[in-house]
C-alpha cells in the first residue's frame, strides 16, 4: 500500500473540510503565521502540497508558494481553487522533483514525511529540501512523537475515540511502520474504512537526517505557538536552518 494509491479521486474529493477540522482557524491560522515569518520576505515551497490546505492561506499573506505533489487528483482537487500561475505546482515524489526557483523556505507538516516509507526516502526528502534552499534558508517539519508498544504486547492501539470516529494504529516495531485505520462511522450499520501507511521516526533520528542533508537544529517546540517540547509533548514542530 503506496500513499499514490491512497489519495485517489474520492480521498482528494472528501479531503477538503473548511473551517472545521484541520481547517479550522484555530488550527490553520498558527501554521500560516510561522511559515510567513519563516519565509522572511522569501519564497516557500511546500512539499506534498495536496489540496492546498496550507498554501492558499499563506499565499494571501503575500508569500510566494510553489509546490511538489505525488497524487494527481490532490493536485486537480487543488486546481479548482487556485490557477498554475498563482500556485505553480509540479507533479513528482518529494525526494527527487525539483522545482525552478529560489526558496528562502521548504515546509512539510500534518505528519506528511511520515508517508516516506523508508528512512532511505526520508534522507532523501531532507537533500532534496536542501537543494531548493539559499544559503541560511528553513527546512520546517511538521510530525508526531511515536508512542510505540512494548514488542512483546499487542501491536495495536487506539489513537482517538469518538462517536461518529475510531482511529486504530497497528505497529512494526522492527520496520518503524505504523498502518493507520480509520474508520467513519454514520447511523447505517456499516463504517468507512481508511487505511494510511507510515514509517515514524524519533525526533533524534531526524535531526541526523538533517544533518546528512547539511541542516542544524534551528528550533523545536510543540505545536505552532511556540509552547516548548518536553518529555511529554506528543507533536513537535521543528525548524532547520541550511548551512
Amino acid at each position: 500500500m503506496q500513499h499514490i494509491d491512497i489519495w485517489d479521486t474520492q480521498a482528494a474529493q472528501s479531503y477538503d473540510t473548511p473551517g472545521v477540522g484541520m481547517f479550522a482557524p484555530d488550527v490553520l491560522d498558527p501554521v500560516v503565521k510561522r511559515l510567513a515569518s519563516l519565509a522572511n520576505g522569501g519564497n516557500a515551497l511546500e512539499f506534498a502540497i495536496g489540496t492546498g490546505r496550507v498554501a492558499l492561506p499563506l499565499r494571501a499573506t503575500g508569500v510566494p508558494v510553489s509546490g511538489i505533489e505525488i497524487a494527481t487528483a490532490m493536485l486537480a482537487q487543488l486546481r479548482t481553487k487556485a490557477t498554475e500561475n498563482a500556485i505553480p505546482v509540479v507533479l513528482g515524489d518529494m525526494m527527487h522533483q525539483q522545482v525552478p526557483g529560489e526558496f528562502s523556505l521548504v515546509y512539510l507538516v500534518f505528519n506528511s514525511i511520515s508517508n516516506l516509507l523508508t528512512q532511505a526516502d526520508q534522507v532523501a526528502c531532507f537533500r532534496n529540501a536542501a537543494r531548493h534552499l539559499t544559503p541560511g534558508g528553513r527546512f520546517v517539519v511538521e510530525l508526531w512523537v511515536p508512542t510505540i508498544p512494548h514488542p512483546a504486547d499487542p501491536q495495536a492501539s487506539v489513537g482517538a475515540s469518538r462517536h461518529d470516529y475510531l482511529l486504530v494504529d497497528t505497529c512494526d516495531v522492527v520496520a518503524q511502520h505504523v498502518v493507520s485505520h480509520h474508520f467513519a462511522m454514520d447511523d447505517s450499520k456499516q463504517a468507512q474504512l481508511f487505511r494510511s501507511p507510515h514509517r515514524y521516526v524519533w525526533p533524534s533520528e531526524l535531526d541526523l537526517m538533517g544533518q546528512l542533508a547539511g541542516f542544524n537544529l534551528e528550533s523545536r517546540h510543540a505545536d505552532w505557538v511556540g509552547t516548548p517540547f518536553t518529555a511529554t509533548a506528543r507533536h513537535h514542530v521543528s525548524v532547520y536552518r541550511l548551512g
